[in-house]
C-alpha cells in the first residue's frame, strides 16, 4: 500500500507563517501538524457504541534538524504503544530521506459521563495493533 493512501499520512510544504525569522519552522507547528495527523487517523477506526472520549496527556517533539520554509515534509502517525487505558501515537516527519522530528502523543481514554479513566474498547486495541510500529 503507498505511504500516502494509508490513514495518517500528510504531506506539506512548510508555508511561510510556520517559521521563524530565521527560514526554521517553529516548534509549535510540528505538534500542532501532528495533532492533525493523528486525528485524520482516527477517523478511519471502527464504530464503536459507548466509545469512551480522548484526550491528550503527553506531547513530545524531538527534533532532528529544523524544517525551513517551502521544503516538503511528510507526517506518519503510527500506534507506538497499547495500553490499558491509554495510547502512544508516534508521528515522524520525514523530508526525502531524513528525518526531521518526531512527535510522541499520548491519549488517556475516559467514561464519557464521569471523566474517569475508562479501559479501551477490544475492537479498538483489535484495529489499533494493525498499526503498532
Amino acid at each position: 500500500m503507498s505511504q500516502l493512501k494509508r490513514p495518517g499520512v500528510t504531506e506539506i510544504r512548510v508555508p511561510f507563517r510556520d517559521v521563524d525569522m530565521t527560514g526554521r519552522m517553529f516548534l509549535a507547528s510540528y505538534i500542532s501538524y501532528a495533532e492533525s495527523v493523528v486525528a485524520s487517523f482516527w477517523l478511519a477506526r471502527p464504530e464503536i457504541e459507548d466509545e469512551p472520549i480522548y484526550s491528550a496527556s503527553k506531547v513530545t517533539c524531538f527534533l532532528h534538524r529544523p524544517l525551513h520554509y517551502d521544503e516538503p515534509a511528510i507526517f506518519t502517525a503510527a500506534v507506538d504503544k497499547i495500553g490499558v487505558r491509554s495510547i502512544g501515537f508516534l508521528v515522524s516527519i520525514d523530508t526525502g530521506e531524513e528525518r526531521a522530528a518526531e512527535v510522541e502523543i499520548i491519549w488517556q481514554a475516559s467514561n464519557r459521563e464521569d471523566q474517569q479513566p475508562a479501559s479501551l474498547p477490544e475492537e479498538t486495541r483489535d484495529w489499533l495493533y494493525r498499526f503498532l510500529d
